[in-house]
């Protein structure tokens, strides 16, 4: 597998998919926190057009976790994110993050503003930089009657009683239901990919944000795409609208009948919007 190494000299490593259209590069952030990137799959079929790199964030996979946890941290590893655009030649990145990754990728934006070409931001969490009052309740209340989704749900509040990665994957998998419009087949079996590690995901959540973190996203020109799934009961849909607002060019789009994992549940809407953003963004590249 590549690697790389960081400005702290460890050796970082990261899932190459080559694709075989003509499309841009990306680096495609996973979340979790500390999820192994292989529950993404290649979203949907975005890998079949498009470069794909897909790092093991510190503690996941190939790479080793740090001996300080806050190098760990969704805040210190945009450091690692800039060496790996260095390491692959590349003048500007086009990031696509997922949940807790992409806490990484605004961590990036607001750090390297200049680097980044775009930013795709997938369910991204979004109660640390707005103040809208979620919509989850509103969510959950319509899901009144789904057994399968109340336990998840539960288990979720409960939280995991765990100081083993097992354990705490078990509790991850456990909860899974909750993230899903349909807990059907599709779904149980996407949830049963990728382990999580629970020191690198407690390393992950080591650091508070800078406090004008939101205001800095304002310095950020570069186009940004932001997905909400219309049925997400973990983080909501209209706190997730707000964000897109804090981006000068941010565009906000809600894809139906799918919770947290949209290129999961509605895979073909998922690639359109995909699609749709980053061949523009192209013949914008191309353009200038």
């Amino acid at each position: 597998m590549p690697r790389y190494d960081s400005s702290d000299g460890s050796a970082l490593y990261y899932e190459d998919i080559p694709g075989v259209g003509g499309g841009i590069p990306v680096i495609v952030l996973a979340g979790g926190a500390a999820r192994h990137p292989s529950y993404l799959g290649d979203l949907a079929g975005l890998g079949e057009e498009h470069h794909l790199i897909m790092p093991h964030l510190r503690g996941v996979g190939l790479t080793e976790a740090p001996s300080d946890p806050r190098r760990g941290s969704w805040w210190s590893q945009a450091l690692d994110m800039e060496q790996l655009r260095i390491h692959l030649g590349f003048d500007r990145v086009a990031l696509v993050a997922h949940s807790a990754g992409t806490r990484l990728a605004i961590a990036y934006a607001s750090q390297f503003p200049r680097n980044v070409a775009a930013l795709v931001l997938i369910t991204p969490p979004a109660g640390y930089l707005v103040d809208e009052p979620t919509d989850t309740p509103n969510l959950i209340e319509r899901r009144s009657g789904d057994t399968d989704f109340e336990r998840a749900l539960r288990v979720l509040k409960a939280g995991p009683a765990t100081s083993t990665d097992d354990d705490f994957t078990a509790w991850q998998r456990d909860s899974a239901a909750a993230g899903y419009a349909t807990w059907n087949e599709t779904g149980q079996a996407h949830a049963d990919s990728g382990r999580w590690n629970l020191t690198a995901a407690t390393a992950y959540f080591s650091v508070d944000s800078p406090r004008d973190l939101a205001s800095r996203l304002s310095e950020m020109r570069a186009p940004v795409l932001v997905i909400a799934g219309a049925q997400d009961c973990l983080v909501g849909v209209e706190p997730v609208k707000i964000l897109a607002g804090l981006f000068p060019a941010g565009e906000f789009v809600t894809i139906d009948a799918c919770g947290h994992y949209p290129w999961v549940e509605q895979p073909a809407a998922f690639r359109r919007v995909m699609q749709t953003f980053l061949r523009r963004l192209q013949q914008i590249t191309s353009d200038s």
